[in-house]
């Protein structure tokens, strides 16, 4: 039988396939597992990444929505939201709740009523804003 999470990442891959958006496409790595998918993120005009596609795999927890999925650059990249070895590091993908370090608001981490739309539209949000 299948899981809540499988479910609802089944339903949000068919959507983002119905409904594509501007900026950036996914499907899964492995037609078998629905929690690893593969994303293509198209650099934003008018910035350093402009014409630029880089890949990602976005791989989800089991007890997705209530925790954030993670993501990680396969290709190479150079961000400040992304780390050495591709981990992308944003408010949206760090775990609900009070930052134990006091940077974000807990407004401004995850919450699941996040979808993986709206983490790939954050990231590519990111990408616009840096390096103009």
């Amino acid at each position: 039988m299948a899981s809540q999470a499988s479910l609802l990442l089944l339903k949000q891959l068919k959507d983002l396939c119905k409904n594509p958006v501007d900026g950036f496409s996914a499907g899964l790595v492995d037609e078998t597992n629905i929690f690893e998918w593969s994303v293509t993120i198209i650099g934003p005009p008018d910035t350093l990444y402009d014409g630029g596609f880089f890949n990602a795999i976005m791989s989800f927890p089991s007890n997705y929505p209530n925790s954030p999925p993670s993501v990680k650059f396969t290709s190479e990249i150079w961000h400040p939201n992304v780390y050495p070895d591709g981990r992308v590091c944003i408010s949206i993908l760090h775990p609900p709740g009070d930052d134990p370090n006091g940077y974000e608001l807990a407004s401004e981490r995850w919450t699941p009523v996040h979808t993986v739309c709206d983490v790939l539209k954050m990231i590519y949000v990111s990408s616009s804003y840096s390096y103009r």
